[in-house]
């Protein structure tokens, strides 16, 4: 037999539309295999000689005298066959990553094993996996990727499972064993390239990083990645650190809330909202493998895609564990559609929540977690012992969520209150908050202003907020009353004059809800020293010149207790003495 060559002539095509593909040969051909729409006019016995398959579909067709045998559902199609039937006819065929999945799917399926002839397709096939494709990491990247569109049979055949864990197993080593052409997607540093030079002329090799293959497991699909990851988690050599880098890198670039080059159809949601549920799932469970803020993007992203009830509890469980790491910015993520609100003032209730929970110690949970999350907010259930960075970032949060006409001053005092005054060092932020609310919601009520301001406890206000508030005809007027006498204390205290023990039975109890007109006049330092002027509204002075103000012993900024009264003249005189002060 002279050599044949099985191949495509250009203008070969049947009347039926098929391509047609033969081998150049003397010998007639005597057997048509169709696959999809390309004839192969081939030869019996090369073919039948490896392919038992082929000879029982031969042998159920040859009754009607029908020398064509039609197999529509080979693997691999027509690209594969034809592979096949080189090797069958004895010529070379070349493998690589992208085509030997679809070559041993169409083996398997043409029972082209070592028992029907020694060095059979399916036999050399798998040498060539073991030795070559199942060593390189970018090899078995591709392989994972290409058997996708060939399940079950990649399935069936472990092709799939021996590429999962042939990529876990590298990942799994110690990265000082790791070479750089393991990895062909990271931009390598110029040092990288070859080596360093020292100082005494020895190179140095450029170390490899624990997270080296992270951006090249990003390649594969979701399906996929996910069993990687979990295959790299149960061999439990890498740290969790490292694998919440590689879901992050995941995440930016398959996510569009974090990819802003990946759009978002209608007909997407359902995919993105299944994949971050995914990674949301696959996060380790070690606190601070991921950062807070890149969980509170999870949250975000989780709202935007109308994730599941469960995928958003566990991100709020995740982000009160490590609610110090957070910024205010972090947690400004918008309300949900529908809600009247400009940002989800709700999650961070439900996560300031779950951080009380934690700092207590980590109640045991149960079917009871929302009834120990309801009194983890309850005010009374805070101790003074929380985190200042938890504490500046709430009052940081209020003041900005504050802005927000649309905010219910329920919302607002709930959340302040999560925090107790003995955990506040300084209330300035606090102030900041409470006057932003007041001043985007000019129709409360007195009642609800002296129940916002009752948070605040003055005496804890720098100098500086203590003149902006006295200024403030936003504030009740017990409030400022109440400024008055601090600072009037504190100057006295500075002193070190009999003057403090003078007005120190005074305390700011105002019973009268009239509020400020906002016209304003000086009050000078004692003893001719202006140091620094106030300005302080005429109506405040008026009331207090009059009398119409009692005072009683309440050291707070709640003005609850039952105020003594003292003779008008006699408030007059002390006033006169008393009120005039200085901040330094």
């Amino acid at each position: 037999m002279k050599y044949m060559k099985l191949g495509l002539r250009p203008d070969a095509f049947h009347s039926d539309g098929s391509t047609i593909r033969f081998v150049a040969t003397e010998l007639a051909t005597d057997i048509t295999v169709k696959v999809g729409d390309v004839k192969f006019y081939l030869h019996k016995f090369p073919l039948l000689s490896k392919c038992p398959r082929l000879e029982r579909i031969l042998v159920s067709t040859s009754e009607t005298n029908n020398e064509e045998i039609d197999i529509p559902d080979i693997p691999g199609g027509p690209a594969a066959f034809e592979i096949c039937a080189k090797f069958c006819y004895g010529m070379i065929v070349t493998l690589n990553a992208y085509n030997v999945v679809a070559v041993r799917c169409a083996a398997e399926y043409l029972e082209m094993h070592e028992t029907i002839e020694k060095g059979n397709l399916i036999y050399k096939i798998d040498i060539f996996l073991n030795s070559s494709i199942f060593r390189s990491w970018k090899d078995s990247i591709i392989v994972l990727q290409t058997a996708k569109s060939l399940q079950p049979w990649s399935e069936d055949l472990k092709l799939v499972s021996h590429c999962i864990e042939s990529l876990a197993s590298k990942v799994s080593i110690d990265p000082g064993e790791v070479e750089w052409s393991y990895t062909y997607n990271r931009k390598k540093l110029p040092s990288e390239n070859g080596g360093e030079i020292q100082w005494n002329g020895v190179r140095k090799l450029q170390s490899v990083p624990k997270d080296w293959w992270v951006e090249d497991l990003c390649e594969l699909g979701m399906d996929s990645y996910k069993r990687v990851i979990m295959a790299i988690k149960t061999k439990g050599r890498v740290c969790g650190e490292v694998i919440g880098e590689a879901l992050k890198a995941y995440a930016y670039k398959r996510l569009p809330g974090f990819n802003k080059t990946t759009t978002t159809h209608e007909g997407d949601f359902a995919m993105y909202r299944v994949l971050l549920e995914t990674i949301v799932w696959l996060l380790p469970t070690k606190r601070g493998s991921v950062s807070c803020s890149f969980l509170l993007t999870l949250f975000k992203e989780a709202s935007f895609l109308d994730c599941g009830e469960n995928c958003r509890k566990e991100l709020i469980k995740r982000i009160g564990k490590q609610l110090e790491e957070a910024s205010v910015t972090d947690l400004l993520i918008p309300a949900p559609v529908g809600e009247s609100t400009l940002y989800d003032i709700d999650l961070v209730l439900n996560v300031m929540g779950e951080f009380l929970i934690h700092e207590h110690g980590g109640a045991q949970r149960s079917s009871c977690d929302s009834r120990e999350l309801e009194e983890a907010r309850n005010p009374a259930s805070v101790s003074g012992n929380l985190s200042i960075t938890v504490v500046k970032l709430i009052d940081g949060y209020l003041a900005e969520a504050a802005k927000d006409p649309n905010l219910p001053i329920l919302k607002f005092v709930e959340l302040a209150g999560m925090v107790s005054g003995s955990a506040r060092p300084v209330h300035d932020e606090l102030y900041r908050a409470i006057d932003n609310f007041l001043k985007e919601h000019p129709d409360l009520t007195k009642s609800e202003k002296k129940k916002i301001c009752r948070l605040m406890d003055c005496k804890k206000l720098s100098p500086d907020s203590c003149i902006h508030a006295l200024q403030n005809d936003r504030l009740p007027l017990r409030v400022v009353v109440q400024l008055l006498y601090f600072v009037q204390m504190r100057q006295f205290s500075a002193r070190g004059t009999s003057g403090a023990s003078e007005g120190g039975s005074i305390s700011a109890a105002m019973n009268t809800g009239d509020e400020c007109n906002g016209e304003t006049m000086a009050v000078e330092s004692s003893g001719g020293r202006n140091v620094k002027g106030v300005l302080m509204p005429k109506r405040i002075l008026g009331k207090l010149w009059s009398g119409k103000v009692q005072w009683g012993d309440n050291s707070s900024s709640d003005t609850s207790e039952s105020p003594s009264s003292i003779n008008p003249d006699e408030a007059k005189s002390t006033l006169s003495r008393n009120i005039r002060y200085s901040v330094s």
